[in-house]
């Protein structure tokens, strides 16, 4: 017995000491309870919830496409190599960055386009004030947009944590209506604007490019132009070459926003009352008579001060007319467009009333205003009769039917 009893104890002194030497930490066990795994929302549902955000801004459509090199960036480069872009030489330094949406965001993945319209009525009737694209009435549309796209990418930075995203306003190397297209949006008509049944073309474009991967949408396949060619014929400067294929350097758009030269003197005429931009093209094609209403809350604005007198201009300085025109999306002619402009478009009104203005223009420091005033007022000198009606090749537009 005591044998036994020793060596009981001497098991029990070597357990003791390897517990010392192993120490653990004995706690109370919680009650067992079932694990439910966390309801994290498809990128369907997300994608929904911005498209619903993008329309309650006040986009009037919107739609996602993969990032993915655009379908027609072959004739994109065609068209370049024939010189249509004119002096629009950052296209052409940036033609590689607009293979693919990477080179405006680092792993783009997906692309986020939304059309914002902006009022198709017809600008007021004022014969003191030159004719300006509808789009460019109002507020710079620029501001407009960056404003909505901020709002966009801050809620799609909620729905994905990790996600980057750029919102573009026509300033990035991003060929946006084919995008626009690939997203289900509409079709590219052969004035070479995006067209939709709804809305016709009175609206611009917006996009998002993000490296989230969203939910896209199925391209948009029809094409609803049919045989109607009324853009081609309406052109009064034969820019529309052929259907989807624009002359830049013919187009009056082109020649009075973008042109930093004179205007050829052979295309003087047909600019007729543009002073800034064109919506012929537009005015006439058939889905513009029926569009809806724009949504009220995302409209750009309607006309503004910014039709002013043109005869006025030319006793503002540069300063003047920044602050007049800044906020606007006419200052991107600057004073020399601006001015450029208004004595071609004086000139084929052969408005006599502006010889004396034309006449101070005719000494201006920028050649440019020199030669056009100087072409404006051999123009009205040579009319029949100083307060006749405009000659015929005014090239006056169908902005008025």
């Amino acid at each position: 017995m005591d044998r036994r009893h020793g060596e009981q104890n001497m098991r029990r002194a070597a357990a003791r000491r390897c517990f010392m030497a192993c120490p653990v930490t004995i706690t109370r066990s919680p009650a067992i309870r079932p694990t439910l795994p966390r309801m994290v929302p498809s990128p369907a549902s997300r994608t929904a919830r911005l498209k619903a955000l993008a329309l309650d801004l006040g986009f009037a459509a919107v739609g996602v496409a993969p990032a993915v090199t655009p379908p027609h960036y072959g004739e994109f480069l065609a068209w370049l190599e024939s010189g249509y872009h004119g002096e629009m030489q950052y296209l052409l330094r940036h033609a590689e960055a607009r293979r693919h949406p990477r080179h405006v965001l680092d792993g783009a993945r997906s692309i986020v386009v939304a059309a914002l319209p902006y009022d198709p009525g017809l600008p007021p009737v004022d014969p003191s004030a030159g004719s300006v694209a509808r789009y460019a009435q109002g507020e710079d549309y620029h501001a407009r947009a960056r404003r909505l796209l901020r709002r966009l990418v801050a809620e799609l930075c909620i729905l994905f944590p990790t996600a980057h995203a750029r919102g573009i306003v026509d300033t990035a190397p991003l060929l946006e209506r084919e995008f626009a297209q690939l997203a289900g949006l509409g079709w590219i008509g052969k004035n070479t604007m995006l067209l939709r049944r709804d809305m016709g073309s009175w609206f611009l474009l917006a996009a998002l490019v993000t490296d989230a991967e969203l939910e896209y949408d199925a391209p948009f396949s029809a094409d609803h132009c049919g045989r109607c060619t009324a853009c081609l014929d309406a052109c009064p400067t034969g820019a529309l070459i052929r259907p989807r294929v624009q002359d830049a350097r013919r187009c009056i758009s082109y020649l009075t926003i973008e042109l930093r030269g004179s205007v050829p003197e052979a295309l003087r005429p047909a600019i007729g009352d543009w002073f800034f931009g064109c919506d012929i093209c537009q005015e006439v094609c058939p889905w513009n008579r029926r569009p809806g209403d724009p949504r009220p809350s995302a409209s750009l604005g309607a006309h503004n001060a910014t039709l002013t007198d043109l005869r006025e201009l030319f006793a503002l300085t540069e300063a003047d007319l920044r602050a007049v025109f800044r906020r606007t999306s006419l200052w991107r002619a600057k004073r020399r467009g601006l001015l450029r402009n208004a004595a071609i478009v004086l000139g084929n009104r052969c408005d006599a009333d502006a010889v004396p203005m034309l006449t101070r223009a005719a000494e201006d420091p920028d050649e440019v205003v020199r030669a056009s005033a100087v072409w404006a007022l051999s123009r009205i000198a040579g009319t029949t009769d100083i307060g006749a009606s405009p000659p015929a090749d005014i090239g006056h537009h169908a902005a008025h039917p």
